[in-house]
């Protein structure tokens, strides 16, 4: 797994995580959180950025319809809430949790923006960063806008590819071992769980894939 702590030579963890600061090591503790539990919900004061050091944060906003739609599922080693060094006041989206015994390390937006005066080159990567991400969030809205599902999942397995994938030397195939469940992939390309199944069956006799809880080979 690529972890997001890490842009090239350029440790996030190192640097952002006040308790790795021996001057904040007698203050800070990362927050453990319940499967459900909310980190921030929309509207909340956008005043911290947020690190995964265990578990799984779902991001997300409800439409004026009142349904859920779910933009990002984040695992340990990701940033969450970082639009708050972008001026933002109010958050946009609510940060849920999925699994027990997720913990965070939170820094304030202060402690951030700090970091960046100090580090040219990890200010440079975090604004990568970012825009990375917005990039990966304007491209996935297109796609659910635009193509069907099963464009959409070939699209999100290639990008599970980008970021979890290696090549088999052996077969040729390059293999993905994620952390995403079936139910989170069918959120995540806005399609139902019933349908997903569908699709990887499909892919499957296409010869295209062999899909596993963990694991995706993907053959083309």
């Amino acid at each position: 797994m690529n972890s997001l702590w890490y842009f090239d030579d350029v440790n996030l963890f190192s640097l952002m995580c006040p308790h790795k600061y021996n001057k904040s090591t007698h203050s800070h503790r990362f927050d453990g959180y319940k499967k459900n539990e909310f980190i921030y919900f929309e509207d909340d004061q956008a005043n911290k950025i947020f690190l995964i050091n265990s578990g799984k944060i779902k991001l997300g906003y409800v439409n004026d319809d009142g349904e859920e739609v779910i933009t990002a599922i984040l695992t340990k080693g990701e940033i969450f809430g970082e639009k708050a060094i972008l001026g933002e006041e109010k958050r946009d989206e609510f940060a849920q949790v999925l699994e027990n015994g997720t913990s965070v390390c939170r820094i304030s937006s202060e402690e951030m923006l700090e970091l960046l005066r100090q580090h040219k080159n990890f200010s440079l990567k975090i604004y990568k960063f970012i825009g990375f991400r917005f990039k990966k969030l304007e491209r996935r809205l297109q796609l659910m806008l635009f193509k069907d599902a099963k464009t959409r999942l070939k699209e999100f397995i290639n990008e599970l590819a980008e970021e979890f994938g290696y090549v088999n030397k052996v077969s040729g195939y390059t293999v993905i071992r994620h952390p995403y469940t079936q139910k989170e992939i069918a959120t995540l390309i806005g399609t139902s769980r019933p349908t997903l199944n569908i699709l990887i069956n499909e892919l499957n006799d296409e010869d295209y894939l062999d899909f596993n809880r963990k694991e995706i080979i993907l053959k083309k």
